[in-house]
């Protein structure tokens, strides 16, 4: 599981059967403090996620494991949304 942030949304009107139905959010992977980590990447939404909010998302095969059809084509899911982050190695520095 990594943490991100929603930064977005995609909206469309033709895809894999499989993800009708399913809300598309660009979310940018970050560190605990925050800071990026990477490039945005295309997630599923599975738990009514929103712009602005701070999200865990889980990669690979076991993403896919969010859909009702297994064999749906996803890489990225976000499977919570974040209260809070207190990252004690964050503090000491």
């Amino acid at each position: 599981m990594k943490l991100g942030i929603v930064i977005g949304q995609i909206i469309a009107t033709r895809k894999d059967e499989r993800l009708v139905g399913s809300k598309l959010l660009i979310t940018q992977p970050i560190r605990p403090d925050g800071k990026p980590a990477g490039e945005p990447l295309v997630a599923v939404d599975s738990v009514g996620a929103g712009e602005g909010e701070t999200v865990i998302y889980a990669t690979g095969s076991v993403a896919a494991r969010v859909m009702r059809d297994l064999s749906a084509p996803v890489d990225v899911a976000i499977i919570g949304i974040v209260d809070r982050v207190d990252c004690s190695a964050e503090k000491k520095r």
